[in-house]
């Protein structure tokens, strides 16, 4: 029967809660709201949740742009993979096989030719350039010889100058003593020229 009772509580007040004797006690009914009233309060929550799914929205979004990076990273991780896979595909493969066969290439054929022509052109042109410097060291004798032959000359020719201006100033010397002796002799004779006619007029002036 107590069993029962019990069964009976929790039917009509739900759970039972142990009293102070042990026994169970019956819980407070729930008040039972009238049904327009009820539907009221559900419509009021159910615009309340349509009001605020939108600003829950927005608040999520916000949050995912300003402290969840998680989208961000993944959006550039899928961006670089599909960049650098999926468009570039085997393309850098495919320039570094380019780049082997070119450098294989010139390896085998280009340089070897590129090392003959450079060999048979320099020797033309270190043989030119010799024969130039040859004919450059000529040249250079032939001037030196012709500037020393032009400096003897005229080393000749001062000297043979200078020889006869001294054959002149001795000559002009040797003229300049025999008009000095042929002046000294005239005056001696005009002196004894003018003696003897001083003497030959003292004798006309004694008569």
């Amino acid at each position: 029967m107590a069993s029962q009772g019990g069964r009976g509580a929790m039917s009509r007040g739900g759970l039972a809660s142990p009293g102070r004797s042990g026994a169970a006690l019956p819980l407070p009914l729930p008040l039972h709201l009238p049904l327009p009233l009820a539907a009221d309060r559900k419509r009021e929550a159910l615009s309340a949740g349509a009001l605020l799914q939108p600003i829950i929205k927005d608040v999520g979004e916000i949050y995912s742009r300003l402290l969840d990076h998680r989208p961000v990273i993944q959006g550039e991780i899928r961006y670089f993979v599909k960049e650098f896979e999926e468009k570039r595909g085997l393309r850098e493969l495919r320039v570094l096989e380019n780049l082997k066969s070119t450098i294989f290439e010139a390896n085998e054929n280009i340089l070897p030719k590129c090392e003959q022509s450079m060999h048979d052109n320099l020797n033309k042109v270190l043989k030119k350039l010799q024969a130039s410097n040859n004919m450059i060291h000529r040249l250079q004798e032939r001037e030196r010889e012709e500037r020393k032959l032009q400096a003897d000359k005229l080393m000749a020719d001062e000297e043979n100058r200078i020889a006869q201006w001294e054959s002149f100033m001795k000559e002009q010397q040797n003229k300049q003593a025999e008009v000095d002796e042929e002046h000294r002799k005239a005056m001696e004779r005009l002196k004894e020229q003018y003696s003897e006619m001083e003497k030959g007029l003292d004798k006309y002036i004694s008569f």
